[in-house]
């Protein structure tokens, strides 16, 4: 059990390892290009391969993205107690408490963890938590249209084609297939690395009031996912996925949103920084559980 942890965690370590290491040293990474490559090329592109060719119902597909939008809705009513007990202001805490790292953290760890099959459920787990951070969050730190987000944001148009795929019964055509893979297949290294860049770019302070929310978030989050996805009758796979995705470090977007509404961005870079070393410790305790 011990090697197979090892290999799952084993390739986050070291692409987070390759970006950290990267910035270190002083060599320079353009994150906002590889954010814009990521989410308006990569993301699309690996949402269509891998839902499109995976084995999961429309049904399947539909609850597990239910599950996910009722774990974000009570995630964000519990933000009031958070706020209560952490002292601090509950816009602060909104975000991180409603969005963690299913992207460049938790693909990773789904995909050597579960393989295809399982992959699917993480590609829906993390499109409905985008949805909602470039939707709602967005509009909650600036003052932006939600409604012209949502129309701009290519992953949406990925997420229609790959159902009417997937209600059709429909393939590809080979060449397209075939391109739309390729491309797909820069998303997940890339997202990885970028994380890394992150982690040692921003300025962390706060460190001990940032552990104290990682330790009072994750279980919350995973009893949560766990007795909504429960309720919503999810296969087991789609449980296991759900639970291990909603219980992901805070996102960095979270940072990047604090920044833009200055809504003290140094305490939630903490709570990245913090929530991210936290879950090497309790990933694969949970894996365990639930592989």
């Amino acid at each position: 059990m011990l090697a197979d942890l090892f290999a799952v965690m084993a390739p986050v370590l070291a692409g987070a390892g390759l970006g950290f290491t990267w910035i270190r040293l002083g060599h320079p990474y353009p994150v906002d290009f590889v954010t814009r490559l990521v989410f308006n090329i990569g993301t699309p592109a690996l949402v269509i391969a891998s839902l499109s060719s995976a084995e999961i119902d429309a049904s399947s597909f539909g609850r597990t993205m239910l599950a996910t939008a009722l774990v974000m809705c009570c995630m964000a009513a519990a933000t009031f107690v958070m706020a209560r007990l952490l002292r601090r202001d509950w816009r602060v805490l909104l975000a991180p408490m409603m969005y963690p790292n299913t992207g460049n953290m938790g693909l990773p760890v789904v995909l050597y963890a579960f393989g295809s099959a399982g992959f699917a459920f993480g590609i829906t787990v993390m499109v409905t938590v985008s949805l909602f951070q470039f939707t709602i969050g967005a509009m909650f730190a600036s003052s932006g249209n939600p409604l012209r987000t949502l129309v701009r944001t290519p992953t949406v148009y990925a997420i229609l084609i790959a159902l009417a795929l997937l209600l059709s019964d429909t393939e590809l055509p080979r060449w397209l297939a075939n391109s739309v893979g390729l491309i797909s297949g820069f998303t997940v290294p890339l997202m990885m690395i970028t994380l890394g860049v992150s982690l040692a770019s921003i300025k962390v302070k706060n460190l001990r009031s940032g552990i104290g929310f990682s330790l009072l978030r994750t279980p919350v989050a995973a009893l949560l996912a766990w007795g909504i996805g429960s309720l919503l009758d999810l296969s087991p796979l789609a449980l296991s996925i759900l639970v291990l995705q909603m219980s992901m470090p805070v996102a960095v977007f979270n940072y990047l949103f604090a920044q833009r509404a200055q809504r003290e961005p140094e305490y939630v870079a903490s709570l990245v920084f913090c929530s991210t070393l936290l879950a090497l410790l309790y990933l694969p305790v949970l894996l365990a559980i639930l592989m």
